[in-house]
């Protein structure tokens, strides 16, 4: 125990393993994923404060604001994906997983390190006594950070409000931001990450600019992993036959919101 709250690092580890595993159980007895999305945002509001509070006394107004420009993203992130889910009833991304025990909790083991590594810059951060840090930097970083909250919350309504409407039923978002992005939602995730990074990077040393695996987790992820490229395919898979939909693809930019391309380009 001494040596996991005198690491940092390890510290993380073990409170978003602790985290997850009590949801990962709850989750496996009751056959639900009504919680994944819940405690993926928990993980977050959790693990920023009590990293801040574990570093003691000296902290400066950064390390402040950095805890709570996280513990904002998760809450509103979260309580959006917890009234998501209890509105459509259950995620699909589980439909192949809810009854197999492994594959259930590989996903759990999965979302456990994507947290811990997405923390490791805030990790080494939030604990340092004293830190030194640059106001430039840390008002780039606390800009974009909030550009891309913004960008991700609206995008966000807009789809959830979309497709709620009875007469969008069976028809892809094309309207506000998702008409100048395919994705924006995942463009304000991007941003926001790497602004509150940018806030760390002046007191990084050495080997601690590994750190930065964090930022480029969450952005591999979405443009390679489980964001992109599965929404494009499921789009694909339903709207794909529609020539619309074709056009729509062609002229809107998939991630970062642009002007939408003329038809002929």
């Amino acid at each position: 125990m001494t040596i996991i709250q005198g690491n940092p690092i390890l510290m993380s580890l073990a409170l978003s393993a602790g985290v997850n595993t009590f949801f990962f159980i709850f989750a496996s007895a009751f056959k639900t994923d009504k919680v994944t999305d819940l405690s993926y945002s928990l993980s977050f509001f959790l693990l920023a404060p009590l990293l801040y509070l574990s570093g003691g006394i000296g902290s400066n107004l950064d390390q402040i604001v950095l805890t709570a420009a996280i513990m904002l993203w998760a809450l509103r992130l979260g309580s959006y994906l917890l009234r998501r889910i209890m509105a459509i009833g259950k995620d699909e991304r589980f439909d192949d997983k809810r009854e197999n025990f492994t594959a259930f909790l590989r996903f759990w083991i999965l979302q456990t390190l994507v947290v811990w590594i997405v923390m490791l810059p805030f990790s080494l951060f939030l604990t340092k006594r004293p830190v030194i840090t640059f106001l430039e930097t840390s008002l780039i970083g606390i800009t974009l950070f909030a550009v891309g909250l913004v960008i991700e919350a609206v995008s966000d309504h807009q789809k959830f409000a979309y497709r709620s409407r009875e007469e969008n039923r069976g028809h892809w978002v094309d309207r506000g931001l998702w008409k100048y992005s395919r994705h924006p939602n995942y463009f304000g995730e991007i941003l926001l990450w790497w602004g509150l990074f940018l806030i760390t990077a002046p007191t990084l040393k050495g080997l601690e600019w590994i750190t930065v695996i964090g930022p480029v987790t969450i952005t591999l992820f979405l443009l390679k992993v489980s964001g992109i490229p599965l929404l494009e395919k499921q789009g694909d898979e339903k709207y794909g036959s529609n020539p619309d939909y074709q056009v729509y693809k062609k002229r809107t930019s998939i991630l970062i919101p642009l002007p939408r391309r003329s038809p002929a380009s």
